[in-house]
């Protein structure tokens, strides 16, 4: 199979999941997506009240080799089975989900640029570009609405790990994309731009 794959990197909060999203609802059956989230390490001889301690705005919290091996799989024509991650434990659930081998595969966190590894296993890199403040107000709304959280918790990981793992290393990694796009999916020109180079390579063009 002619597989292209699309990376879709930018901070928290930056409009990355709403750009997949749009993408997928788009072309269907022709595209699969492996999340970065999903691939976070398991930590199952650790205490909740440790798990929440841990950072995970940094490169090591991931199991960026699996990720990594499955993307080849894919790639060969494999069907893969990701790990699920479970927001409200902070740890890895026990089922996985079938990703199935298609002609686009579009890779999506924070930090799938910051391995090169991952990175060269891109046709297309783009990274979301959004204010700080957008996106910090976005993830409260999310961590207190979906993921059960307290508002103290979500400030307080916001200011100990989100932000100095931005920036040291989410923001430099912006450099490696190949398309910034500002707003992510509601960006509507870029939204079109890309939806087109994807719909060339399902088409053969």
């Amino acid at each position: 199979m002619d597989t292209m794959v699309i990376g879709i990197a930018g901070g928290t909060g930056s409009g990355k999941t709403t750009l997949t999203r749009r993408l997928q609802a788009r072309f269907g059956e022709h595209v699969s997506v492996l999340y970065h989230d999903n691939y976070y390490k398991s930590h199952d001889d650790m205490p909740y009240e440790e798990r929440c301690k841990l950072n995970y705005d940094h490169p090591d919290a991931f199991d960026t080799a699996r990720l990594v091996e499955d993307l080849k799989a894919l790639r060969r024509g494999e069907t893969v089975y990701s790990p699920v991650y479970d927001y409200t434990v902070h740890n890895r659930g026990k089922e996985t989900v079938e990703v199935r081998p298609t002609k686009v595969i579009l890779v999506e966190g924070i930090l799938i640029f910051a391995d090169r590894t991952l990175r060269d296993l891109m046709d297309i890199k783009i990274f979301v570009d959004t204010d700080a403040d957008v996106r910090i107000l976005r993830r409260i709304l999310r961590d207190v609405k979906e993921r059960g959280r307290s508002l103290d918790s979500v400030v307080n990981q916001y200011l100990t790990t989100v932000k100095p793992m931005h920036e040291q290393f989410v923001e430099p990694s912006k450099r490696c994309a190949d398309i910034i796009v500002l707003e992510g999916g509601h960006n509507l020109v870029a939204l079109d731009m890309i939806m087109e180079r994807i719909r060339s390579h399902i088409e053969g063009k």
